[in-house]
């Protein structure tokens, strides 16, 4: 059996992972890679296994850096099954749809560029078309129910507390009359969390797949960080503010949403002290309403209250925006308000519109809630940036910038070093993806420390021979960073072919002018740094 890792190895976007064993091909999560322009390149590339060849799919979740490229799987010739639980599968059924529509959008707005420019038209990613024919292959299951697919190879989906329909993947491949039993923890959940239920353990693992998005951090509780939200409402609307939080529309707007319900209908807030929230992203209303129609994965507190009379996603002062005129109103609007926008790194979507309207001023403020990953306009901002380039226009950054960690939906280091403790039977190895290097570093040294588990840190493109025994390390494909491979690439070729076109044309000129050893050392230098930045290219790919 060998194990490839195609995605978030040493980044935290583009989850994908690739399982080949003697009769069947297998791929974990098909996620989109987001962040800078040079990242999203990415999603552009030929896929690096051939679509027709993989029989099963198996998805640990609905967020779009684990779903986003299935559509394109589908396009590009995939005709197998697509497992997942059945939230993940209702979910999945407005985020691919809306993911199209912003490839559609982005395509068409590039042409008129494009267009105007002379150059060549391009295609969108994949369109609704596809997205709604890549949903005709998901075959949802329940949590802890054991699916035999093919007599060689079983899965189970466990709760992975990360959003709603999150799983843990346990998956047992049998070869030769031996069975390995492989782990992917998904995204694992910080445990007493609104609406969700905890992480659950696992048992056993002969080796075990771990995120590790916050491997080098430790999250403040979250009621902590309820109320600093609450605060800083409260302080905005008092100035006279508006409070801009861009939120991921699954999972963590729903849990911003049940806490500003147990603040308004629990505390005895003064009407006049009840800020109006929008919601402003159609597809977290769509998603709130799959949330609602799946309340029977809820934890028992949440259940509770929705028994007691309580809906947890509607209270007085909580008002849900769909079209795009509504939207635009609220920044010709100059009350105190707060806005809830996708998306939650501000990579895209109306939160964007919001952020040119309002980051200027400084009676406003920006809360983040969530991981910011490099590159996108998110971590820019926190990053202190003093202006930004927003939708065409140059605006000044003058607001106060929040940063409430408190509401990840990533389990920290303490919560990954306790889930894996939980573990009956230790898993021989550990590799350690959907994290940057610091983040898995710190992790990985840990985990040695405390377990003595050999922990990997898989560089993208990177494949290993497993079996019940030990590892190999393949000789890999290699997915070199876009920039290097195209831009430097072919910097080097326009500069080569220049110096030959000079020496062509002169006509003997040139050497004239240069003894022939200077000629021969210039050329040869030319060469030797041609070398040299491959050499460098190949480096930042590892």
């Amino acid at each position: 059996m060998q194990l490839s890792f195609l995605g978030a190895a040493q980044m935290v976007t583009g989850s994908n992972y690739l399982i080949t064993t003697k009769n069947h091909n297998i791929i974990i999560d098909c996620g989109m890679f987001q962040g800078n322009k040079e990242t999203e390149k990415m999603n552009f590339r030929e896929l690096p296994y051939d679509p027709t060849s993989i029989d099963i799919m198996i998805l640990t979740h609905a967020h779009i850096d684990h779903s986003g490229r299935i559509p394109k799987l589908v396009k590009d010739g995939f005709r197998g099954r697509i497992l997942s639980t059945k939230a993940t599968y209702d979910l999945c059924g407005i985020m691919l749809l809306d993911s199209a529509k912003i490839q559609e959008s982005d395509a068409e707005w590039d042409n008129k560029k494009r267009q105007r420019a002379g150059q060549s038209l391009i295609e969108p990613l994949y369109t609704s078309e596809d997205a709604e024919q890549s949903l005709k292959y998901f075959e949802p299951y329940l949590y802890n129910q054991r699916v035999d697919i093919n007599g060689e190879i079983s899965i189970r989906f466990k709760d992975a507390g990360h959003i709603l329909g999150s799983s843990i993947l346990e998956i047992w491949i049998t070869e030769e009359g031996k069975t390995t039993k492989l782990v992917f923890s998904g995204d694992l959940g910080m445990p007493n969390r609104p609406i969700i239920k905890d992480p659950e353990y696992i048992e056993d693992a002969d080796y075990l797949i771990l995120e590790s998005t916050y491997g080098d951090t430790f999250h403040p509780p979250l009621k902590e960080s309820a109320q600093q939200m609450i605060d800083i409402i409260n302080k905005t609307a008092k100035r006279g503010g508006t409070v801009l939080i861009p939120s991921f529309a699954v999972g963590r707007t729903q849990e911003l949403i049940y806490e500003l319900n147990e603040y308004y209908e629990y505390s005895k807030v003064e009407e006049y002290m009840k800020v109006p929230i929008y919601i402003d992203s159609p597809m977290a209303v769509n998603a709130t309403e799959v949330f609602q129609k799946n309340s029977g994965t809820f934890d028992q507190a949440t259940q509770d209250l929705i028994l007691s009379g309580d809906n947890p996603f509607a209270f007085s002062n909580l008002h849900y925006i769909r079209n795009q005129e509504e939207s635009m109103a609220l920044n010709k609007s100059n009350y105190p308000k707060v806005i809830i926008s996708a998306s939650g790194m501000a990579t895209a979507g109306r939160i964007r519109h919001h952020l040119k309207h309002n980051l200027w001023d400084p009676k406003n403020s920006l809360i983040f809630v969530g991981y910011q990953a490099e590159g996108t306009l998110g971590r820019i901002l926190l990053d202190g940036v003093k202006r930004v380039k927003l939708l065409g226009e140059e605006v000044n950054v003058a607001l106060e910038i929040h940063d409430l960690e408190g509401f990840s939906g990533h389990a920290d280091q303490r919560v990954l070093l306790d889930w894996l403790n939980n573990f009956t039977k230790k898993p021989k190895k550990v590799f350690l993806v959907h994290g940057e290097i610091e983040a898995s570093t710190a992790l990985a040294n840990e985990i040695e420390n405390k377990f003595n588990i050999k922990t990997i840190i898989p560089t993208l493109g990177s494949s290993y021979k497993i079996d019940t025994d030990n590892i190999e390390v393949e000789k890999a494909m290699t997915i070199e960073p876009e920039l290097l491979r195209e831009e430097i690439s072919k910097e080097l070729d326009n500069v080569y072919a220049q110096f030959n076109s000079l020496v062509s044309r002169s006509n003997g000129l040139f050497e004239e002018k240069l003894l022939r050893r200077d000629f021969d050392n210039l050329k040869n230098r030319l060469l030797e740094l041609q070398n040299q930045l491959m050499d460098l290219n190949i480096l930042i790919g590892k």
